[in-house]
């Protein structure tokens, strides 16, 4: 299918919409408070633009924020991929008493609302000691009940079982069906998780910035909510803090946004 001058204006139509807010964020970022206050506002770049990313970078020390925050995500990200296939595959594939009743707990958790959560994870924080440290953030955040349900999901279709009860005649183990065939099966949907997963970890603001502080190992967004302090908020620092933040997750969709698309398009099994 080849697609028509009115496809490609739909499309062009629908990737301006999307560029918008960036765009309006980086010509904010350009202006100053009198300039943005000022009705209509400004439509096109000002001036001022790498001096307010050069103070923004450094005031809120946005270089090591990134870096923790990588940090966070990537670990998060490939722990909880890894963990939610297997478990994914489990409840996929295997046969075990109580299965359905565990799967629907797993999903009913996910109706909790985090907020919930807080004050008793941030108790056993404290005990631990581990206020103001990374492992703070890392470690409540290596389980994910949406990823163990989207990997039981994909992997009920994405699996024959001819292909497991093959393998078990062939003597493999357990483990080794996860890694040879489950691993490479779940490709697809495993960096589509991972991709989601780091875009979620590195936008989280509300438990970083309980136990994270802006002197100590923050994250991006607890650095960022120091940005444009005193009594009128330097909203041009503020957007252009914002643009550095978002700047990494789209270079991450540009290095490997066709390799997941890639992957979605191969990742049929046949039988």
């Amino acid at each position: 299918m080849h697609a028509g001058p009115i496809g490609y204006a739909v499309l062009i139509l629908f990737t301006l919409g999307s560029l918008l807010p960036l765009i309006w964020t980086a010509i904010a970022a350009s202006r100053n408070n009198n300039r943005l206050s000022q009705t209509p506002p400004p439509m096109w770049f000002g001036g001022n633009l790498l001096d307010h990313l050069k103070f923004a970078w450094t005031d809120a020390n946005l270089g090591k924020a990134m870096l923790n925050t990588t940090i966070v995500s990537g670990i998060s990200s490939v722990v909880i991929v890894v963990l939610s296939t297997i478990a994914g595959f489990a409840f996929a594939k295997l046969r075990f008493r109580g299965r359905n009743i565990l799967l629907l707990v797993i999903v009913g958790t996910m109706m909790v609302p985090p907020q919930l959560s807080v004050i008793p994870l941030y108790m056993m924080v404290a005990k631990l000691q581990w206020a103001d440290q990374l492992q703070a953030v890392i470690l409540p955040s290596l389980v994910s009940a949406f990823g163990v349900f989207f990997m039981r999901q994909y992997l009920t279709q994405a699996l024959p079982d001819e292909l497991i009860e093959a393998a078990r005649v062939d003597g493999a183990s357990s483990w080794r069906i996860v890694w040879h065939i489950v691993f490479p099966a779940a490709r697809p949907a495993m960096a589509v998780l991972g991709m989601l997963t780091f875009v979620q970890t590195w936008n989280d603001f509300l438990w970083p910035f309980l136990v994270l502080t802006q002197n100590g190992s923050p994250t991006v967004q607890v650095a960022l909510a120091g940005l444009g302090r005193g009594f009128t908020p330097d909203q041009s620092v503020i957007m252009a803090g914002a643009l550095l933040g978002t700047l990494p997750l789209l270079l991450v969709f540009a290095l490997f946004g066709k390799q997941i698309v890639g992957g979605i398009m191969q990742g049929a099994v046949k039988g």
